[in-house]
């Protein structure tokens, strides 16, 4: 990519999503000075979350004078003792130089809702998903962090068409291919089968380049 559009904006994002940002980097379509993450799983710890996303997005500020902000804005930020506080909320906080990407959640800056109904009704017939990225399956004990087998039971085998992991990047199958065991276990802990199915990162190039274009424009 030749047009230079990231070069004067930092990125500060959700550590699970650090294998797509880092291989957007490493090929050279985000040419950003830099990408700041928060631990991942903070989904779980709100006030964390909160101290972690405020205190990167100032330390990405000493370096550029553009921030998008890779979190979304509907699941990743529950506040259940403020609920009118969103994500939205403290992006508007940090002034009109920080952007938030246009997306629910993870899952759904790699595949739209559209995409994700398309792909559970080839890969699941249909039924009930439980939709992850690949980060979910390396940073588990993070993501899950106090999880047991009881919640496990709780939650996932009502999704009765499995796991579905969106690899934009390959890399389930070099996991599964290095660590078979730790797969199945995974698969195992969760009670229902993991999917892995390959996609394309072009729809999380394209919500990035909107709010990069949506900053530009507004300077």
């Amino acid at each position: 990519m030749t047009q230079k559009r990231f070069e004067d904006i930092s990125i500060v994002s959700c550590g699970t999503l650090s294998l797509e940002l880092n291989h957007l980097k490493k090929e050279g379509f985000l040419d950003t000075p830099q990408i700041l993450y928060t631990t991942p799983g903070l989904h779980q710890d709100i006030p964390e979350l909160e101290r972690q996303l405020v205190r990167q997005i100032e330390r990405a500020r000493q370096k550029t004078p553009y921030v998008i902000v890779v979190y979304g804005g509907k699941f990743c930020y529950v506040n259940v003792d403020q609920p009118t506080r969103l994500m939205q909320t403290i992006i508007a906080e940090q002034g009109p130089s920080v952007a938030r990407i246009e997306a629910t959640h993870c899952m759904d800056m790699i595949a739209s809702e559209a995409e994700r109904e398309r792909i559970a009704a080839e890969a699941a017939g249909g039924e009930p998903v439980w939709w992850m990225t690949p980060g979910w399956i390396k940073f588990r004990k993070e993501v899950f962090k106090g999880w047991d087998k009881g919640l496990a039971n709780e939650n996932f085998p009502k999704h009765t068409g499995g796991a579905i992991i969106l690899d934009g990047v390959g890399y389930m199958d070099t996991y599964m291919a290095e660590k078979p065991e730790d797969f199945l276990e995974y698969a195992d802990w969760m009670g229902i089968p993991i999917i892995p199915w390959p996609v394309s990162l072009d729809r999380f190039k394209k919500l990035l380049l909107d709010q990069a274009d949506k900053l530009h424009a507004a300077a």
